[in-house]
């Protein structure tokens, strides 16, 4: 039963993905990939988690007739999604390309020093081990190839992670708060990024690249599917279960709608690109290693929480250069689709709940007089 509830959950990623999460997820680290990218006139490409297929189809349209890509994806449902989209490119699309539903753990199936390009775009945060990983799609490089991979990295949705971390102190939310470090140690610095570069063997770096995205209040926030579908499961988990869940969500929604005061909600969004060429390990160590690392400069944190943002920002969402703005919109999708993820509804968002008695109302007042000052 488990097992078709995440297969109709994917299902209805694949169907809403490049509409509703791809124009401020997926192609913002697609484009970054595709930045100076080479790609080999007669050599061999492999994509790994390619998902509907971004970027997959613009290395494509880049491809010499003697080049050979071999897309995988550990979901049929978003390789059905990528199929199409090189059928519907017609002659374009009957290049050498190769769908392949597998997926790349515990290790890629194939053999070493196969592919002149390795691109991953989003797949390294799902994987148990960026470090692990990293050396995987080394393996399969070919010497004097590259890889290029993407991921968010620590300081993404610092926003929200700040007033999360504020609700577990100031309810004593001890195992949670535990919880939510042992969360955000798992995303990489770009200084652990570059250590795991060069283990793998690779010379390179690390560029990255911050946006913001904006979300009209808590409720459009966590209904977003980029949010939905990306990390609103883990947050879950680490309130933790039943009624401690719960309150734990409507204290993180009041904190949210009363410090930004009808405002938009912003977060920050911290792009990695990692581009790494394969090295001979003949090579002498003292070679020097050129990096494409670009550092950001932090600003002063001298207040817990970032000021709200002035005003909405307006504009496609399309736009790379502009703040995003995300609107929950109805999706027909069936009435067979099982939800997994959100088999226990959040309260603190379901109509004509209200809130819970043991949640005292000077509790409340206390947390928006916090926020306020």
């Amino acid at each position: 039963m488990t097992i078709q509830k995440r297969s109709l959950k994917v299902e209805k990623l694949a169907r809403i993905y490049d509409d509703e999460i791809a124009p401020v997820w997926g192609s913002r680290f697609g484009k970054m990939i595709l930045r100076n990218l080479r790609v080999p006139d007669r050599g061999q490409v492999l994509d790994i988690s390619c998902g509907t297929g971004w970027p997959t189809v613009e290395i494509l349209r880049r491809m010499g007739d003697g080049a050979r890509l071999i897309a995988i994806d550990a979901s049929s449902a978003m390789l059905d999604v990528a199929r199409k989209k090189v059928a519907a490119l017609g002659p374009l699309g009957k290049k050498g390309v190769y769908f392949r539903t597998e997926s790349p753990l515990p290790r890629l199936s194939f053999a070493d020093d196969v592919y002149d390009l390795v691109v991953c775009n989003l797949g390294l945060d799902e994987m148990p081990s960026v470090e692990d990983a990293l050396q995987d799609f080394a393996r399969v490089c070919k010497v004097g190839g590259e890889v290029r991979c993407t991921m968010p990295i620590a300081g993404t949705f610092q926003e929200f992670y700040d007033i999360y971390r504020e609700v577990l102190v100031k309810h004593d939310k001890h195992e949670a708060l535990d919880r939510l470090d042992e969360h955000l140690a798992r995303h990489p610095t770009l200084d652990q990024l570059d250590a795991w570069i060069k283990a793998a063997g690779l010379r390179g770096g690390v560029d990255v690249e911050e946006f913001s995205l904006l979300f009209k209040s808590s409720r459009e926030f966590f209904f977003a599917p980029v949010i939905e579908y990306g990390p609103l499961a883990a947050w879950k988990a680490i309130a933790g279960t039943g009624q401690e869940l719960q309150d734990v969500f409507w204290y993180i929604k009041e904190a949210i709608d009363a410090y930004f005061g009808g405002r938009a909600f912003q977060v920050t969004i911290k792009a990695a690109l990692l581009v790494g060429e394969k090295r001979d390990p003949a090579a002498e160590e003292s070679d020097e290693i050129v990096t494409g690392r670009v550092e950001l400069l932090e600003p002063a944190q001298a207040e817990p929480l970032p000021p709200p943002p002035g005003q909405m920002a307006a504009g496609s969402v399309r736009t790379t250069n502009e703040l995003e703005i995300l609107e929950v919109e109805e999706v027909d999708l069936g009435d067979d689709f099982v939800q997994v993820f959100d088999d226990v509804p959040l309260d603190a968002f379901v109509d004509g709940k209200e809130r819970p008695a043991h949640l005292s109302t000077s509790g409340r007042r206390d947390d928006d007089d916090d926020l306020d000052g």
